[in-house]
């Protein structure tokens, strides 16, 4: 047995690395530190406050609303695009910094602050309270705050969580069910006309799903996108009629935004210029004095740019200006110029941007200590500022310099004006990218805890050297580790990391060619040749990372061809099918029984493929062009939920079916394969789980696995390929690590409202679909190698008997002997040479969870020392702060529970397979 300090040390590292990676999560992504309290006005030699031009906001959220989806030629925003040429609309293009997922971009859009990035995992999390802006400034608190403020919502109830009991009346409805296109919005659209007649609120909130949904299943290309911008251009001008014909409307402001934007493959959550470039309308007939005509439908200044660009934070001191009510205390927006000409008096537009520049001068005082801020005749060398603080005191002295030389009169607008402006830009640049307030004892404990966890490892790896050997695959295992460990302080490197994968994984297979030539009669390693050949094929599925995301590949090449696509996910579902119908009927002996069996998987596999066709059917309907009309219409009417259901159900029973058979025959010491009949089953889960033009890789997978298995590899070796190959398959998938390329388009098969634990399990298995199948493959692999080497050593040793090819045995023996000295460092003692050292199985699966465990700790310790020591990196939120989230994600949820929990399963099962068919 293996020592107690071995397995010890093995299980602490185990238990370490999530505790690393909590600790180290809560100092790095802490929640920023804000002001608290509601603003007031301040005293200025102005006098009091200008009027505001408008008393009531509409506030129209359509999320995901790409800029190009209101702007360009190819827009269904027809009306709205009117509004622009007749100059009653002001357009913009309202940046929106990383992360671009909701809830931080309603938090920037409310408070005018920069949200943490910590609410990339609030966002997901349904029931979360912690990130309400209950008692925050925002410009929601001060129009509720103002006498007779009733503030109404509808839509998105991330709105709800953010500002509970701030609303009069709100109808709410989840984000996440990303497969209703249509009740998601008409929830809303359904009480417009009621408060459009409603003289009793002072702001009326909608934030529309629907366009976000199909974004994320289809993408913006998706036939669902064109009707559903003209669906929301008709709510446009049924809104802004109200605005010109009810008279408690006539000083209202409409706006109309996205929270975000969306990349090529209908996501979002990264910094890429289609995910951060919302579009963003003013409109009201009072804008008709200020706003020209612009043209429209336009094209872009640069990718994604339309007209003036202003950051999202923009918007929130603009509201203040025009509803009349004081900035919030946190915000770093700056007020959009082009509104200034709504105030006649200059010094009313002074007045706006002197009290948005001190606002945001309070926040500059808590962040830098210069004393120039204070006192205008502090020494300060502007000639060559050293620092953001000085920069920024340079600017401030610049505007206190021209009201000192006015001595007690009021600069003229046109001098002090660009002066503020200047100085609120360089503020809201520099506060805006100014580093978090991490919490370095927290990095620290976290880098220990995760050190830790590595040296435990390698620990239980000394004290067991059969783990781990000094040899050409011991060396392969820790370059990938090292310059896996590198890679990691490099952003392109970490954006572009599947061609680390695609290249190591292709010199490893090269290697086991020349393994293979060893043991080969011929020579020519045959296997080794068609896992490069599949390998390839696999590496051009899916293009991802930044570069060459979007590029040509076989998945799209394949689109362009439905019937071809087609035809090899139902080549996919039948080949599976048979795996199950195997295993159903296996122990069957009766007719009947075996009539009912074939019905059985007949029933779970044609659900299961009509699952499929009804899914597309419904999301990218263009795939079934080559489908009769009626046909179509027939899969529209298959209810999804109950279809995904009934494949959920089917596996369960058919697991607890096979379970009790193959039990049974376990028990009384017969031949099971129950570990087999699992793995096909999880595989059809995995198949409802993946995207339609990626099921077809599962095929590819399942050869490149038995390939493998027939290769006379150690378990050292088998782990490596499996560790390549789960990263491999990963990326392969289309995944990356950006938010953006998380896929939700399968986060609702068979779950027909939210439910925080079912979505994020689904979740889960549609992005790490490729790892989980590898992780219980490798059970499978394992096994089957065990009986072929079973085979080949009865072969030999009937060969003994018989005396055949004693030259050829013996070349093999001598080539056996020297792969075993050189692959796992053994050789026979001197006082026994007729004996080597071998591994009992039941500790084979310890020695693949140490290999594993060893990569997983030394990986998460690579990437947080990177997260620490470039914490102040230009690309810290939108490099490295992503990685660092998929890192949580492949140690806590791929790595305990799958690689410990799920393989250890199947390992155990396969074990008890095992020994039954020796005694059989």
């Amino acid at each position: 047995m293996l020592p107690n300090s071995s397995s010890i040390s093995l299980l602490i590292s185990n238990i370490l690395i999530p505790i690393a990676v909590l600790v180290f999560a809560t100092g790095f992504f802490p929640y920023k530190p804000f002001i608290p309290g509601l603003a007031t006005y301040q005293s200025l030699e102005y006098g009091d406050p200008p009027e505001a031009p408008f008393d009531k906001v509409i506030f129209m959220v359509v999320d995901a609303l790409r800029s190009d989806f209101v702007y360009s030629v190819n827009s269904g925003f027809s009306f709205t695009q009117s509004l622009i040429r007749s100059g009653v609309a002001l357009p913009f293009t309202a940046h929106a910094s990383s992360p671009t997922i909701t809830m931080p971009r309603v938090k920037a859009m409310t408070t005018g602050s920069v949200p943490s990035f910590l609410d990339v995992i609030l966002n997901f999390a349904e029931s979360d309270t912690t990130s309400t802006l209950a008692h925050q400034d925002t410009w929601l608190a001060q129009l509720k705050a103002k006498r007779g403020g009733r503030l109404v919502m509808y839509g998105d109830d991330t709105w709800l969580k953010l500002f509970p009991e701030t609303f009069t009346r709100a109808d709410g409805t989840s984000s996440f069910f990303v497969s209703d296109f249509t009740e998601v919005d008409n929830n809303v659209t359904r009480h417009v006309p009621e408060e459009l007649n409603a003289s009793d609120w002072n702001a009326m909130i909608m934030h529309y799903l629907g366009l976000d949904h199909i974004g994320h299943k289809a993408g913006p290309l998706s036939p669902n996108m064109i009707p559903k911008q003209v669906e929301m251009d008709r709510i446009v001008e049924q809104i802004y009629h109200a605005i010109e014909t009810k008279s408690h409307l006539k000083s209202t402001i409409f706006i109309l935004c996205g929270d975000h934007g969306m990349n090529d493959g209908g996501n979002h959550g990264g910094s890429g210029a289609g995910e951060t470039s919302p579009a963003l309308v003013f409109m009201s007939p009072k804008l008709k004095s200020i706003a020209k005509k612009k043209q429209s439908p336009t094209v872009p200044l640069s990718a994604f740019h339309y007209y003036t660009l202003v950051e999202q934070s923009d918007i929130a001191p603009t509201l203040a200006g025009l509803l009349g009510f004081p900035i919030p205390l946190n915000n770093l927006g700056v007020f959009i110029p082009d509104f200034l000409p709504l105030w006649n008096n200059g010094n009313d537009r002074v007045q706006l941007l002197l009290r948005n520049a001190l606002q945001i001068l309070n926040i500059v005082k808590m962040t830098f200590s210069q004393q120039a801020f204070d006192n205008p005749f502090a020494k300060l060398d502007c000639s060559d500022p050293t620092s953001s603080g000085t920069e920024l005191a340079c600017k401030w002295r610049r505007v206190t310099d021209i009201y000192r030389g006015m001595e007690g009169f009021k600069p003229k607008p046109e001098s002090i004006l660009p002066a503020l402006t200047a100085f609120c830009k360089s503020a809201q640049s520099i506060m805006s990218s100014t580093a978090s307030n991490y919490d370095v004892s927290r990095l620290l404990l976290g880098i220990g805890l995760a050190g830790a966890s590595a040296a435990f490892a390698l620990i239980h790896m000394l004290l067991d050297p059969k783990t781990i050997t000094i040899s050409a695959t011991g060396t392969q295992y820790s370059l990938v580790i090292a310059l896996y460990g590198i890679m990691m302080f490099a952003s392109s490197y970490v954006e572009e990391e599947q061609h680390f994968w695609y290249w190591t994984t292709s010199f490893w297979f090269m290697y086991l060619g020349i393994v293979e030539s060893r043991h080969s009669q011929t020579g020519l390693p045959k296997k080794s040749l068609g896992l490069l050949l599949f390998h390839r094929i696999v590496v051009r599925w899916n293009q991802t990372g930044q570069k060459h995301a979007g590029a040509p590949d076989i998945a799209h090449f394949l689109l362009s061809y439905p019937v071809l696509i087609w035809t090899l996910v139902i080549s996919t579902y039948l080949t599976l099918s048979y795996f199950v119908y195997r295993d159903y009927v296996r122990r069957l002996t009766g007719d009947f029984e075996r009539a009912m069996a074939r019905l059985s998987v007949a029933w779970l596999s044609l659900v299961a493929i009509f699952f499929k066709f009804a899914f597309v059917a419904r999301d990218a309907p263009e795939l079934l062009g080559w489908f009769p009309e009626s046909g179509v219409e027939w899969l529209l009417l298959l209810p999804l939920v109950k279809l995904a259901r009934g494949i959920f159900a089917g596996c369960f029973f058919g697991v607890l079916w096979l379970g009790y058979w193959e039990g049974m025959h376990i028990r009384t010491g017969q031949p099971a394969a129950l570990a087999q009949s699992l793995h096909n089953l999880l595989s059809l889960i995995i198949l409802t789980q993946t995207r339609t033009q990626n099921i077809p890789l599962f095929f590819i997978f399942t050869v490149m696995a038995n390939l493998i298995a027939r290769l006379p590899l150690i378990s050292f070796q088998r782990t490596l390929s499996i560790i390549l190959l789960t990263h491999t398959s990963f990326f392969s998938l289309g995944n990356s690590n950006a938010i953006s390329s998380i896929d939700l388009s399968n986060a609702y098969n068979g779950v027909s409202g939210y439910n925080v634990i079912a979505v994020g399990i689904l979740v889960f298995i549609s992005n790490w679909a490729g790892p989980i199948w590898w992780t219980t493959t490798s059970n499978l692999i394992s096994n089957q190698s065990l009986a072929l080497d079973d085979v080949r050593r009865k072969t030999k040793e009937n060969d003994r008997r018989n005396g055949k090819n004693w030259i050829l045995r013996e070349r093999e023996h001598l080539a056996s002997l020297a792969e075993r000295a050189s692959d796992e460092n053994v050789s026979p003692s001197p006082q026994e040479p007729n004996k080597t050292i071998s591994t009992p199985q039941q500790f084979l699966f310890i020695h693949h969870v140490a290999l594993l465990t060893f990569f997983t700790s030394v990986s998460l310790l690579a990437i947080m020392i990177a997260c620490t020591a470039l914490r102040t990196h230009l690309f810290i939120w939108t490099v490295f702060s992503p990685k660092y989230l998929y890192a949580m994600a492949w140690c806590m949820g791929h790595h305990i529970f799958i690689n410990i929990g799920l393989g250890g399963l199947m390992w155990w099962v396969g074990k008890m397979d095992i020994k039954t068919k020796k005694r059989a």
